[in-house]
């Protein structure tokens, strides 16, 4: 398999997340004509659907397929999709994927309350397999989630926010799903304590690898390429990695600045920004921490057996610091 090919990834998941997706339009349907409005507009939106094509390659990689993994892909996409829901009005977004967020169609108030019925179907779709564990790792992800999104609300428009503050940020927004989603894959495979860690710490790692090259991106792509408005970050007073580097590594003067344009989500300042992200190393350091994060994910299945879904899972690490949106 290529080193970081997503297409022939996805095609060895093709079969069962055609299930998924058909699991996915079926279990969306609501006798509220706006529920179903909302949810195929931001599902039918496509994407990667990333995290639960992860819960098939970890289940693949242990040798289990079936139904249980298409229903619990399903959930972990749910999740994801409410919280891409709530992130939009919580950020004030208004393109997502290169079209207009599902909130600059109807409003907040209706994203917000169909990120909430997404929420509670899956719920419902993940009791329907009735097994306690599966429902643990869900709940306290979602949780988790929930806290993370608490989290970073704090830090906007806060140019104090260090690495540290930062990684824990996208430990609970992004890498948590990541990782129940590979863990769920495990459990399913009926796989002992130690490949359960091993299929999390992967998840894990590769949440941080995913959320830091995307980071990376909003500073050293376009709009056209990201699906997105290039500076959003900025524009929405997050200081992510590129920029927390920058602000300390940087001179007095210069480093006042970066604090304003953080603390007034200054995208005029974005020149003076770039400028100062570039003299500072600033995308070449947090490029090197996401390949340091795609590296331990990789180390994670070590152990494991080698198959065509271990391999996919070593190429989307690989794919997940190599891509350019």
């Amino acid at each position: 398999m290529s080193v970081a090919d997503l297409a022939t990834i996805q095609s060895l998941a093709r079969d069962d997340m055609a299930a998924v997706d058909a699991l996915i339009r079926r279990r969306l349907s609501s006798d509220v004509v706006l529920i179903n409005q909302v949810a195929e507009y931001i599902v039918g939106a496509g994407g990667k659907r990333l995290r639960p094509m992860l819960l098939l390659l970890a289940a693949g990689a242990l040798n289990h397929r079936g139904p249980d993994a298409h229903q619990l892909a399903a959930v972990v996409e749910f999740i994801h999709t409410a919280t891409l829901l709530h992130d939009d009005v919580v950020d004030e977004s208004d393109l997502r994927r290169g079209r207009k967020t599902a909130n600059a169609v109807w409003g907040n108030a209706a994203s917000v309350l169909v990120g909430d019925f997404l929420y509670s179907r899956s719920f419902q779709l993940m009791v329907e397999l009735d097994r306690l564990e599966v429902m643990k790792i869900l709940a306290d992800t979602t949780n988790q989630i929930a806290e993370g999104e608490v989290l970073q609300l704090l830090h906007v428009r806060n140019p104090d926010t260090d690495e540290t503050a930062y990684l824990r940020v996208i430990e609970r927004k992004t890498a948590v799903l990541f990782a129940a989603a590979t863990r769920l894959g495990a459990v399913l495979a009926g796989s002992d304590a130690e490949v359960q860690q091993r299929m999390h710490d992967y998840g894990m790692a590769l949440g941080y690898a995913f959320q830091i090259a995307d980071d990376v991106l909003d500073y050293a792509s376009d709009a056209q390429t990201l699906g997105k408005n290039l500076g959003d970050d900025l524009a929405e007073g997050k200081a992510t990695l590129p920029l927390i580097h920058a602000i300390a590594h940087s001179d007095d003067t210069t480093r006042a600045r970066l604090r304003a344009a953080v603390e007034h989500g200054d995208t005029e300042a974005m020149p003076e920004v770039l400028a100062a992200i570039h003299a500072t190393g600033g995308l070449d350091y947090s490029r090197k921490r996401a390949c340091d994060y795609a590296a331990a994910a990789e180390a994670a299945l070590d152990a494991l057996e080698e198959n065509d879904y271990t391999a996919a899972l070593r190429g989307l690490a690989r794919y997940a610091v190599s891509r350019d949106h």
